[in-house]
Parts: structure tokens; sequence; C-alpha cells
């Protein structure tokens, strides 16, 4: 099914994901997948998809477009044939700091042909873990493990011994630099031709605007992280470096405002949504931060860039939290967030019906369509059309509804699963 059509009754993926981020009825609820870094699949489930669909035949290889959680390429055919309305715009450089370009064939532990960029490591260790480098340096310490039989990368944590006479937060801001020109045609290129030749949302994420993301907070990208580099030890600089964290997140702050203006210069309104912020307060069952903390620590570093988008720019803000946030979202809203990811509808608080009830019509839903932990690779076709058909009902309720799952599809998950969620959305995946 693809979205364009000479009906007038039919929308273009475009207008769909518009009038939804407004609360406005749509003809259908606007689907998502590949669209964000918390959206997409691992690689060998869009393979299945492929192969499925008929679009490829056994052992092509697929495109992997986000090497630290493999996540496979949504392509333009697989988007027409599952009727999907968001396309992402990908930015110059990847996860380990280099260009996902040049791609050459690899296969994964589990058995998936697959394109990775050029400087993608694939010499396995001695004891067969796959490491990579930050910008592709193998004269640096690696950044990053696939251990044997694994699916996706873990960062390394390169924290140097902390002195605390010596700790300056300029070394943190080590990660934050004006965005450069090369760089900029790269974005403006690309939003260009993604504007031009699809009729789809366009969803970005631009560097520097996450405050705190602890899938950041190593560096990966880095040759030399100085600085807090360890993730448990930046949660607890949260509570006994605050200060530091502070000035930390205020540079950063700075810098992003400015680049975002070289952004928008670039790319104009031809972006509909922005994930602004990927960083997870939250676990299953509990909190990281207090919403006291919440609002004290992160909320005014995040409403000042929100702040500057909707004062000059149409972009819409994404605020991504993975886990049971619910006593946060009224500081997400505040912070001047348009829109929730991943809705993890399965974790503590977050029932949906109690969600639209309290939330809807003042932040968008973009995602809770279907459980990822247990329902859709773990339970059966009819299952996941049950959940999916009422979660369709439940968090379009207000409108303000983008169907995606709860985060990343993740590997094993079965073909069939995923063939009877989109044919409970309506789609003819037959």
């Amino acid at each position: 099914m693809k979205n364009n059509s000479d009906h007038k009754s039919v929308l273009t993926g475009r207008e769909r994901v518009r009038k939804a981020l407004g609360y406005e009825q749509v003809d259908r609820i606007p689907v998502d997948l590949g669209g964000t870094l918390g959206t997409g699949a691992q690689v060998s489930v869009i393979a299945g998809l492929r192969r499925a669909l008929g679009l490829d035949e056994p052992g092509t290889p697929v495109k992997v477009v986000e090497i630290y959680q493999m996540l496979g390429e949504v392509a333009a055919d697989l988007r027409d044939a599952l009727g999907i309305d968001v396309v992402n715009l990908p930015g110059p450089k990847n996860h380990f700091g280099f260009a996902d370009a040049d791609y050459k064939p690899w296969r994964t532990f589990e058995g998936t042909d697959v394109l990775v960029p050029g400087k993608f490591n694939t010499e396995p260790e001695p004891n067969g873990d796959i490491l990579q480098y930050p910008q592709g340096d193998k004269s640096a310490p690696p950044s990053g493990r696939m251990p044997k039989g694994g699916f996706y990368f873990d960062d390394i944590v390169r924290q140097e011994p902390i002195d605390e006479d010596k700790l300056d937060p300029a070394d943190n801001l080590e990660d934050f630099a004006l965005i450069g020109e090369e760089d900029l045609k790269i974005y403006e290129q690309r939003a260009r031709e993604l504007y031009d030749n699809t009729d789809l949302a366009i969803t970005a994420g631009f560097p520097g605007t996450a405050f705190g993301d602890v899938a950041l907070v190593p560096a990966a990208f880095l040759k030399h992280p100085k600085g807090i580099r360890d993730i448990e030890e930046w949660y607890i600089s949260t509570v006994s470096r605050r200060e530091y964290i502070k000035e930390v997140f205020a540079g950063q702050a700075e810098i992003a405002i400015k680049n975002l203006g070289r952004i928008h210069q670039a790319v104009g309104d031809r972006v509909h949504v922005v994930w602004l912020d990927g960083t997870d307060l939250a676990a299953q069952n509990t909190l990281f931060c207090s919403p006291d903390t919440y609002r004290e620590l992160y909320l005014p570093f995040s409403k000042k860039l929100n702040d500057w988008i909707h004062a000059h720019t149409k972009w819409k803000s994404m605020k991504h939290c993975c886990g049971g946030c619910e006593p946060l979202i009224e500081g997400f809203i505040d912070a001047g967030f348009d829109v929730l990811n991943p809705v993890q509808t399965s974790a503590a608080g977050m029932d949906p019906q109690g969600l639209v009830e309290k939330y809807g019509g003042r932040i968008v839903f973009w995602g809770g369509g279907v459980d990822t932990q247990k329902t859709l690779p773990f339970g059966t076709p009819d299952q996941v059309r049950q959940q999916v058909t009422e979660r369709l009902r439940i968090f379009n309720q207000k409108n303000g509804f983008v169907f995606t799952t709860v985060h990343n599809i993740q590997c094993n998950t079965p073909t069939e699963n995923v063939l009877a969620m989109f044919e409970a959305l309506g789609r003819n995946v037959s």
C-alpha cells in the first residue's frame, strides 16, 4: 500500500503525521518504522520481512543504517509495501564517529548477510568478539564491543582515573562543537532529497541536544575521551557532583542552540520532527531520578532548546524515555516537548488508558503500539493482532498518536508476528 493517492480523502504520509502532531483527525493512524533510532528493527528482522514480502531473494544483503544497534534499512520499496508514513534524515556520522559510506559485505553472528560501512571493523578478536574503533581508527583504543554470538554493540567504558581537584566540565564538553560546513551541506542535500522525492514526514536527530544520555556519555566517537565517562559514575555524579553536571549542561545548551540555528538554515522546515533528547530517566519498575530532580537538573536546559525550536522553526520535538516514566511526563510537557516515545506500556505506571486520560491532547504518543519485550517476540500472531487493535483504539481516543512498536523490534522476532502487526493496521501484506 502506497501513501500517495489521487483520491482527495486519502492523505499523504506527511499530511497524516502533521495532523496527528496537531491532534487532528486523520484518515488512518500514521505508522512509523525506521523513522528514528528507537523505532526501527534489527537488521535480521528487516531481512526476514523483505523475503516474506517478495522484495528480496534469500541471501540478499540488507544495509545496516545504524551500527550501534544494528538497525536495518527501511528502504523505499519496504516503506511502500507496508504503508509507512515516516522517513529518517540520517546524520553525517554514526555512533562511532565515522560516515556510513563505502559499504561492504559482512555476515552477522546469527547468519544474516548485511552491508556495513567501510570503516566497520569485521575482523574478530581471538575470542570471537567484534570490536569497533572511534572514527574507524584502529590505532586508538576500541570503543565498542559485540560479544561473540551477540546482536548489538556495547560501549566500552574508557574512564581515566578521576582526580577531583582537576575535574573540569570542559572535558565533558569535548563532545560538543559547532557543526562544520561540510556536515551542514550533507544535512541540506539529504533533507532536500527526502522532501522532494517522498511525500513522507521527515524525522531527524541533531548532535548535542540530549542532556546526559548514557548511550553517549562514554563518547564512543572520541579517541581519548576525558572527564566523567563511566555510566555508573555519571549517574552518581548527578547527585554527588550536581553543579559539575549543570555546568556541562549549560555549556552544551549554548552550543546546541547555535547548531540548531545553523542546521535550520540548511534544512529549513523540510524536517518535521526532531529526536531532541534520548536520555532514559526510568527503568522497568522505577525512576532514575525524582520528578524534583528532573525539574532542577534537566528541565531548564531542555526548555531552552524547545523554546528556541518553537520560536524559530515549525519542527516538533520528541522526548525519548524508556521505562516507567509516567511521574516525569508532566515535566516533559512543561519542558516543551511535543512528542513522547517509546511509551513503554509494560513498565510501571504506563497503562495506556491511564496515559491517554491524563496526558492525551497535551503530548503526542509516538509508540506503545505493541510490546516488543513479550507480545511481539513471544506471542502468537493472534495475540499480536489483538494487542495492536486494542492500542489503536486506546491511543487514538484524543488523536495525537503515531503507531510504532515499543522501541526497536528485536532480533529473533518471528516474521509472521511482524506481518500480523501490519495486518492489524489494515495493511495488505499477505
